[in-house]
């Protein structure tokens, strides 16, 4: 039986070296509600807009739902090629899920054995809640047991999201090894605060359900990252788009920390970005659709240079 040590912390979790102390803070304020709206700007007349969600993300009739399973498994082949692009690849490690939109008890994802630079929207899997893939719909290729075991758990915990993200990069697992979670000592970084787990339990490989469930404990009802000591980094998102740019922002600032200490023990002081400031930068930067426009420059260079994605 696995063990059960289970531990979920803000960030930061201890005394930084230094703090930011800026003349003045700002506030939300004066600005949009909406978190999207305080990104950009178009013309004064307001004709010039964007949209970061298409409209049929929240379709209820039949041609919509088909529309949007379109779109989720364009997505998730793309995210996959992101991250490929970015040397997440290690073996028949890592998985990415998002659930379907119409059995909502389904998930899609990559299929064992494929490099994630290979991945296509055929190439995906649709599997069941017992864990088997689906018969007639996806691929018919088997999957990493792992990857349903945990990414399982967390669907089932976490009702709210739509996508997970876990893979074994450099960077993330580097830092792991550590057990803490990254400092706020960026604006990228703001992108942790108050929203980072740390999964001290490593209990080896994840071939029973119950490591599964233990992770998902340890992220808690809000937290959508994850650091796996000893094992890597778990992102999660309400697009699949969400979780693949979480991951990849994580895992370099698990690079940015671990610079920091190797210049902290040296001798130079560090400084991490106060609590008011980091809040403050949390609520725009954090907001889901901006984290989804995030990624968006990504897909749109993978689609013109890999149309060979959607097949």
């Amino acid at each position: 039986m696995s063990p059960i040590a289970i531990d979920a912390q803000p960030v930061p979790s201890h005394v930084p070296s230094k703090t930011t102390h800026p003349v003045f803070h700002q506030t939300t304020s004066d600005l949009p509600k909406n978190p999207l709206e305080r990104t950009w700007r178009g013309d004064k007349e307001g004709k010039l807009r964007i949209e970061a969600y298409p409209s049929f993300m929240n379709a209820t009739d039949e041609a919509g739902l088909l529309e949007k399973r379109q779109w989720v498994r364009e997505h998730l082949a793309v995210a996959f090629r992101f991250w490929g692009k970015m040397g997440y690849g290690e073996g028949i490690s890592g998985h990415i899920t998002v659930r379907d939109p119409i059995l909502r008890d389904h998930f899609w994802m990559n299929p064992f054995g494929v490099h994630f630079s290979s991945m296509t929207v055929s190439k995906l899997v649709l599997v069941t809640p017992e864990g088997f893939v689906h018969p007639t719909l996806g691929a018919q290729r088997p999957i990493n047991m792992a990857g349903f075991y945990i990414h399982s758990a967390i669907h089932h915990a976490r009702p709210e999201v739509e996508a997970a993200g876990h893979c074994h990069s450099l960077h993330g697992k580097a830092w792991s090894t550590f057990g803490r979670p990254v400092e706020i000592t960026t604006q990228d970084s703001c992108l942790f605060y108050d929203n980072l787990a740390v999964y001290h339990n490593f209990g080896g490989i994840v071939l029973a359900a119950e490591e599964g469930d233990n992770i998902a404990k340890a992220l808690g009802p809000k937290n959508k990252c994850c650091i796996l000591q000893n094992h890597g980094l778990l992102t999660l998102g309400h697009t699949v788009d969400e979780a693949a740019y979480l991951f990849s922002a994580l895992d370099n600032q698990c690079k940015v920390q671990l610079m920091i200490e190797a210049a902290a023990a040296n001798g130079i002081q560090k400084t991490v970005i106060d609590d008011e400031d980091a809040q403050f930068t949390a609520n725009t930067i954090q907001y889901h659709e901006n984290v989804y426009f995030n990624l968006n420059p990504e897909v749109q260079l993978i689609l013109e240079r890999e149309p060979g994605v959607l097949l």
